[in-house]
């Protein structure tokens, strides 16, 4: 063997460890691909989601992977999913489309305190005094009624036709079932309003009596809005969407006892050990910008503004009337416990 061979030899085996090194450092200062990306679960419907969350990388730069879930569980899964990875979560911000789901995590210390840029523009009853979650854009629930079914020549659907419906027709009546979602908010309302037995009582009675039972609001206005019933439960979003598809359908807001509207937020939150906070929290920032809530409250979800709108001509005369509702709120303040309770018996019930 050459001396020449030997040489080159030395050479390669003396350069491996600087490329190592090089190779090292280049990686450790290289930037890490996810690093600007966020992991998002949302119930909101991703139809508007969707172009939020897209325009929000637009203006940022920001990658999203946004998770949503079915409308038969929408909320309730995803709270769930949220709890399993408590030890070990994936999402970095959650937007609920409901607050209670939102309010167990919070008593599980899973939501991050964070101070929103904007807080001053939402009222106290729509945010945590710990800053893990803010209320926005919100809904009412409402009847939803076929007019063609439920009135005769220029005679007004009622409160009082609504409540005899209930009575003495429940087979003409439509709900979701009451496990998940805004539903599940309602029920837990009853159960605190009513007292358990009663609100029991109720249920048991208008499913012997054949009441509708369906997978979600959607299939409620779907069905109501085609006339298979008369009359049923529903949110404002898809309410309208059955009126702008040209539907003979009206809405009354369901009101509680004491003449209250139930008026529930999408919330947001930043989930607890996420390791990119900075970017959650700027996600958090948009979604609770003027903005976005007038995005939202002109989609054809008409999403009630909960934050304080520098110019109302810049709402629809369906949006005002329905932020006109919702001023009457109910409180949901203590809802949280009645709200377990009542999961538990429902699970008994469907779940046997």
């Amino acid at each position: 063997m050459t001396k020449s061979h030997i040489s080159v030899k030395q050479y390669i085996f003396a350069a491996i460890p600087f490329v190592l090194v090089t190779w090292f450092l280049l990686s450790a200062i290289a930037p890490d691909p996810d690093e600007k990306r966020l992991v998002v679960y949302c119930a909101h419907d991703a139809i508007f989601s969707e172009k939020i969350i897209r325009l929000f990388e637009e203006r940022t730069g920001i990658s999203v992977d946004l998770k949503t879930d079915t409308e038969a569980t929408k909320s309730l899964g995803l709270v769930n999913l949220l709890i399993r990875e408590k030890d070990n979560p994936r999402c970095d911000l959650f937007w609920n489309n409901q607050l209670l789901g939102t309010l167990e995590l919070q008593r599980q210390g899973l939501l991050q305190p964070y101070q929103v840029h904007q807080l001053d523009r939402f009222p106290s009853k729509f945010k945590a005094v710990d800053g893990t979650w803010v209320g926005f854009a919100a809904r009412l629930r409402v009847f939803i009624v076929n007019t063609d079914k439920m009135t005769t020549g220029k005679m007004k659907v009622t409160e009082e036709a609504i409540s005899e419906m209930f009575k003495n027709h429940p087979e003409n009546v439509a709900v979701a079932k009451p496990m998940y979602g805004t539903t599940l908010s309602h029920y837990s309302l009853l159960w605190k309003e009513w007292g358990s037995d009663k609100l029991k009582k109720w249920h048991r009675e208008i499913r012997d009596k054949g009441i509708k039972e369906l997978s979600g609001n959607a299939m409620v206005k779907n069905i109501v809005a085609a006339g298979t019933c008369s009359v049923g439960w529903t949110d404002t979003d898809d309410f309208f969407i059955a009126q702008d598809d040209g539907y003979p359908v009206e809405m009354l807001p369901i009101r509680t006892n004491d003449k209250k509207t139930i008026c529930i937020p999408n919330t947001v939150s930043i989930i607890k050990g996420t390791r990119k906070p900075e970017l959650a929290a700027r996600l958090m920032d948009f979604l609770l910008s003027e903005e976005v809530e007038l995005l939202l409250a002109n989609s054809p979800a008409r999403q009630i503004p909960l934050g304080e709108i520098k110019d109302s001509s810049q709402l629809s005369e369906d949006v005002l009337k329905i932020r006109e509702w919702s001023l009457d709120a109910y409180p949901f303040d203590g809802l949280l416990e009645s709200r377990r309770e009542c999961l538990d018996w429902l699970r008994s019930e469907y779940l046997k």
